[in-house]
């Protein structure tokens, strides 16, 4: 997942402003925040900044932009691009910066003082934004330049921004009565701040949850690895002696696939499934209502029939019925996949107890002895040759042979936390090119999953180039005494899948911090990296056994290839299950708040879902559609379409081929956001992407 903050686009695109009553004066020295850092490659002094910094930051970066919004509306010249729009999109770097450090802070490492932070500055910066993107001064200096655009002379980039500025402006309230704008301005203030709730209600249930084994016979079948970690995490945990295992996926996906016990299988994915829906004071139940019954007050007021069709207007699918259309096409496949898959297993648990219906709980744990009996192939088998240093290497290594690039490990710079690893990165040539961090492992103050984020984007400054700072941020299985942190085959597929977004964010050569990226374009170059993890030329690189340091051997090689197909119906259908279930949410016409628990049950009933498939985000726990994939959780397969169409050019001249990745680095990589995503995809492919090597990838043809 690249961690798209729409807050901070929009933030780019309109602004902040901060009305005068509400501006006061703040100390700016003394701040790591706003004073200018003497660090290597310029990035923030993290190891400085204490929580009483972000607020005094925010309102200096406030006033400053506040200063900056006014100089353009009184401005006396004629407007045009680079006194009006150039003027707007470099008037919030302070404001920026601080946005940038604070919400990577309270995503990776979030503490109950940044909390408090986070619920009072949010809605506050919601109204400011409101303010900027409403104000009929600044938007009639934007409609004259966007009304003679065609004389100056702007360039490709120039214009396509110039174009969707306006239409941004728009889009949020521009041409709206002021009584309008006051009752929009309500709901974003009241969104923005459900939003940091939805999160902090779910890390708090994430965390909440410890399951205790205290009889060794309970952890029959769970790898050496797997149980001498859980024994650390107990013993941390003031439980010397017993296992402890948590809602942290590192924690519980080797549990479910792994442990004989079924009882305490359907403990712990039960726990997972009923996060945000226990009925405490973490509940997301009525926090997800109001959003949806928000949101679609807030496409009403801006003329759309529902909140789907104002979010995916800006998007590749253009309209919910596209996006649904695809889905329909790929449900009806997967779904048929999927429940021959569950016959098969259900044959298998009946081997160990005839009176036994297969369970949600079940399927990872009988997927496993399919695979071994289908394939002869066992994840334990597999993980020794996946140690993270060595896979991290591996992902080096192809962006080298790809595009040129070096990673070189840095050790005197300022980290975002003690956990983080920073590289600078550089062309072939030796020229710099950016900062890279990554932050492999959980933590309580860290959300779950993983994304790809950025401190700082390529842009330029008065004629130089600034570079990117960017970052990976994940929860992979952990390092014990004896053993080293071994990946799963989906922890491996997910470090590429995020490097990838590390990669654009890298090589982008956008001239200004503001762009205007599709969301379901924006995974391309994430699962199109995710194709080279497995690929038998790409293991040969980086898998070693961590104890021998042995190359993967051919036959394990084999037998992973032949095995790329296995689970795909469950994959498929989980994740199409969840992405359906948030376009039904977005779809809603009517302003009534919505009983989730009732909505989702007849929503997933009505299309079938199997109940041995949960959808992969239970909606109080589906931090997407509340953190910038709302009514656009279906890009990922909507990207997938143009991944697997893309990788087939790779695949058509050799995976490494250069000439090929310098048509995906120009045309792609480059350019996203600052060009229609149609043609970036067409310029590099020489055609719009069919769906059949998706299809045939999956095996659904």
């Amino acid at each position: 997942m690249r961690k798209i903050n729409f807050f901070l686009i929009l933030c780019a695109m309109i602004g902040f402003s901060c009305s005068n009553n509400e501006t006061k004066d703040v100390a700016v020295t003394g701040n790591p925040l706003i004073d200018k850092q003497d660090n290597p490659f310029g990035v923030a002094s993290f190891e400085k900044i204490k929580p009483e910094h972000y607020l005094p930051a925010f309102e200096e970066g406030m006033k400053r932009q506040n200063d900056e919004i006014n100089s353009i509306i009184n401005n006396s010249e004629i407007p045009d691009f680079k006194n009006t729009v150039e003027a707007l999109f470099n008037s919030d770097e302070l404001l920026y910066n601080v946005s940038l450090v604070f919400d990577n802070a309270t995503s990776a490492n979030t503490s109950s003082a940044l909390d408090s932070i986070s619920e009072v500055i949010s809605p506050r910066l919601a109204r400011h934004r409101d303010e900027i993107s409403m104000n009929p001064k600044l938007f009639e200096k934007i409609k004259a330049v966007y009304e003679n655009k065609a004389s100056f002379s702007l360039n490709a980039e120039q214009t396509f921004l110039m174009d969707n500025i306006y239409k941004s402006f728009v889009r949020n309230g521009a041409l709206l009565a002021p009584e309008k704008q006051a009752e929009l301005k309500k709901i974003n203030e009241e969104l923005s701040g459900l939003s940091v709730k939805f999160g902090q209600n779910l890390l708090a249930e994430t965390n909440a949850f410890k399951m205790f084994v205290d009889k060794k016979e309970d952890l029959a079948g769970l790898p050496e690895d797997v149980i001498s970690g859980a024994a650390e995490a107990a013993e941390k945990d003031g439980k010397t002696g017993q296992w402890m295992f948590t809602t942290h996926k590192p924690s519980m996906l080797p549990f479910l696939q792994y442990a004989k016990n079924r009882s305490l299988r359907e403990k712990i994915l039960t726990a997972y499934m009923m996060r945000g829906n226990n009925g405490n004071s973490n509940d997301n139940n009525k926090v997800l209502a109001k959003m949806v019954t928000l949101r679609y007050q807030k496409a009403a007021l801006l003329g759309y029939k529902n909140y789907a069709a104002y979010k995916l207007e800006t998007r590749m699918a253009k309209s919910p019925e596209n996006a649904f259309e695809l889905l329909n096409k790929l449900w009806e496949k997967s779904i048929a996949v999927a429940k021959k898959d569950a016959v098969s297993l259900q044959k298998l648990l009946s081997q160990d107890s005839q009176k036994n219906t297969l369970a949600a709980w079940d399927w990872s744990y009988y997927s496993e002895k399919l695979r071994k009996e289908k394939y002869n192939l066992e994840e334990s088998e597999v993980r020794p040759y996946f140690k993270l240093e060595d896979v991290t290497t591996g992902i080096f290594m192809v962006a080298e042979k790809l595009y040129g690039l070096t990673f070189t490990k840095i050790d005197n710079i300022s980290l975002p936390h003690p956990d983080a690893i920073a590289y600078e990165v550089k062309e072939a040539d030796g020229k710099h090119l950016g900062v890279f961090y990554l932050d492999f492992f959980p933590r309580d103050s860290k959300r779950g999953g993983a994304w790809c984020t950025e401190y700082r984007g390529h842009h330029i400054k008065e004629g130089k180039e600034i570079t990117p700072i960017t970052s990976v941020v994940c929860n992979f299985t952990k390092p014990t005494k004896d053993t080293p942190s071994l990946l799963s085959m989906d922890e491996t597929e997910t470090l590429f899948h995020e490097f990838g977004h590390a990669l654009e964010s890298l090589m982008s050569k956008v001239s200004y911090r503001t762009t205007f990226v599709a969301t379901d374009f924006v995974e391309l170059p994430s699962q199109v990296m995710e194709h080279w993890a497995f690929h038998k030329d790409v293991l040969k690189l980086y898998a070693k056994h961590y104890k021998t340091g042995e190359v993967i051997p051919d036959v394990l090689v084999q037998k992973i290839n032949n095995s790329s197909l296995f689970n795909q119906g469950f994959g498929t259908t989980e994740y199409l299950g969840a992405s359906l279930l948030d376009l039904e949410y977005h779809s809603i016409e009517n302003s009534n708040d919505v009983d989730v628990q009732k909505f989702e049950k007849e929503f997933l009933i009505k299309i079938g879902l199997i109940p041995e498939i949960p959808p992969r985000y239970r909606s109080t726990y589906f931090s997407h559609i509340t953190g910038g994939y709302d009514a656009g959780y279906y890009s990922y397969i909507w990207s997938a379409v143009l991944d697997n169409d893309a990788f087939d050019a790779f695949e058509e001249k050799g995976v490494f081929d250069k000439s090929v990745a310098e048509k995906f680095r120009k045309n792609i990589l480059e350019k996203d956001g600052i060009e229609d995503p149609v043609n970036m995809y067409v310029n590099f492919r020489g055609k719009e992407a069919g769906i059949e090597p998706l299809l045939k990838n999956r095996g659904l043809l």
